[in-house]
């Protein structure tokens, strides 16, 4: 199983993975959250490091950041290893969801579904699509 670790500004990595358990019923396995603080910048690689070890069972790890170029990403560039360590930068909770499901796939599957379900889960909401939703 793939190991996810998200790497985000304060505590939006944890309420995703809270939002996570709450659809799931039951909080998902080898997930965890590196909560970038002013704070924890300091001893942040250390911890990321630290982590990394706990999430990964042989089957790599995919990092999840919320913001390309700030500092949790900045961190994840640090951690990456091709094919063992890989990241996404723009993480939200259809991405995340993507990720969870596809964790026994090859890690490059994983990779796609979770893009591909964080950019599928932007949508523009007009009230037309409310009223077809909804059935009004």
């Amino acid at each position: 199983m793939i190991g996810i670790l998200i790497v985000a500004h304060g505590t939006l990595g944890e309420s995703l993975i809270q939002c996570a358990t709450h659809v799931l019923g039951t909080r998902p396995p080898l997930l965890a959250a590196l909560d970038v603080t002013a704070q924890t910048q300091l001893d942040m690689q250390s911890d990321a490091e630290q982590l990394l070890k706990e999430l990964d069972m042989g089957d790599g790890v995919v990092l999840l950041s919320d913001i390309y170029g700030a500092t949790p990403c900045n961190t994840m560039c640090r951690l990456l290893v091709p094919g063992k360590v890989e990241g996404v930068a723009g993480v939200n909770l259809p991405m995340l969801m993507r990720a969870i499901t596809y964790r026994e796939e090859s890690l490059d599957t994983l990779l796609k579904k979770a893009v591909n379900g964080g950019q599928e889960g932007i949508l523009y909401i007009t009230q037309e699509f409310c009223d077809a939703a909804t059935g009004r």
